[in-house]
């Protein structure tokens, strides 16, 4: 039997240099593809987007809190910054120059950055009707018996306190019949309440700051949506031109917000859910837990889906003109819920 005898020069020929360059080509593309994937089923498949946002302290931040620790935003490809703010002034400013792209909090503020500065302002996203009572000293009986005393306001003429405005007036109690004391964000009104009961009369209050008025003694003389009708009042705002570029970033933030929105309602989920808010809220377990009741109450707490009120944002323009005394604003300009709507039909 006859073997051929190869020599070993022919097998680098041109044929098998290029049988040998795909290969190894080939094998570079496998390592590479399975690295990506790797990194990214580890959360490194790409840098995330940054944004900063800002928001009031407050259980009506459940949705934020439930996104942050369900990875809801990673997942949309953001990492979020978020600055608790101390008053509407800051939050507006920080708006205006910059400082945030997006603010969640009283809708109104968004209103009042267009009618007061001309900052082209614009509501993005539902949220809340507010979960505002009126709380008042133990010797305020009545709206009446607020003639005389002090209304303690986060800004004088915007949002809440445009809201206890038009409760007190729909009650007989005219705006020159108490004075406005500025004070500041929830908290720190509650906490001025307390301290200095004398020169303190009322002042609205959402959760859990309001479970705390209740604990502590404070009286209420009902729910603003009751006192006044439906109103808009926690949503998601930002400036016109950051908006306009950045479009598919809206999108993505507002599905991870809604998907949070859905977990946070969704009864199966409360043990859960109570443990975030304990987490963020740091309150005793029954506040905690009535906080959970009042989020999770239809037509008061967070609303389904995160969708804006029309006919809360109508009231709440017909207030804001009541006490500008002039023509309600269109709504037209101010509201833009393209992405929002998109988001959703995507979800």
């Amino acid at each position: 039997m006859k073997f051929a005898h190869v020599s070993l020069n022919n097998l680098y020929n041109s044929g098998d240099r290029m049988q040998r360059r795909s290969f190894l080509q080939n094998t570079f593309a496998g390592i590479s593809l399975f690295t990506a994937v790797l990194f990214q089923q580890l959360g490194y498949a790409q840098t995330n987007e940054t944004l900063n946002i800002t928001v009031f302290p407050g259980a009506q931040n459940l949705a934020l809190w439930v996104a942050q620790e369900k990875g809801f935003f990673r997942e949309q490809g953001l990492d979020i910054n978020v600055t608790l703010t101390m008053n509407s002034d800051d939050l507006r400013n920080g708006l205006i120059n910059g400082k945030f792209q997006i603010a969640h909090s009283a809708v109104d503020n968004s209103v009042a950055i267009v009618v007061q500065t001309g900052s082209p302002s614009v509501i993005l996203m539902g949220g809340d009707s507010s979960m505002n009572e009126l709380f008042v000293q133990p010797n305020i009986k009545t709206m009446q018996d607020m003639r005389g005393k002090k209304l303690l306001v986060d800004a004088p003429n915007t949002a809440y306190a445009l809201q206890a405005i038009r409760a007190l007036s729909l009650a007989g109690v005219k705006d020159t019949e108490f004075s406005l004391k500025i004070v500041g964000r929830t908290g720190l009104r509650l906490e001025e309440m307390l301290k200095n009961p004398q020169d303190s009369g009322a002042s609205t209050l959402n959760p859990p700051f309001s479970f705390e008025a209740k604990k502590a003694g404070l009286h209420s003389l009902g729910r603003l949506v009751d006192l006044v009708g439906p109103y808009q009042g926690q949503g998601m705002f930002a400036l016109k031109p950051w908006v306009n570029g950045h479009e598919a970033t809206i999108e993505k933030y507002i599905t991870a917000w809604v998907k949070a929105v859905r977990f946070g309602l969704d009864p199966m989920n409360k043990t859960e859910v109570m443990s975030i808010l304990q987490k963020n809220m740091k309150q005793p377990q029954d506040i905690v837990e009535a906080s959970y009741q009042t989020l999770t109450t239809s037509g008061f707490g967070l609303d389904k889906d995160a969708k804006f009120s029309e006919a809360g944002f109508k009231n709440l323009l017909d207030i804001r003109a009541a006490f500008e005394k002039a023509k309600p604003l269109d709504p037209t300009p101010l509201v833009d819920l393209r992405y929002y709507q998109k988001a959703l039909s995507k979800m």
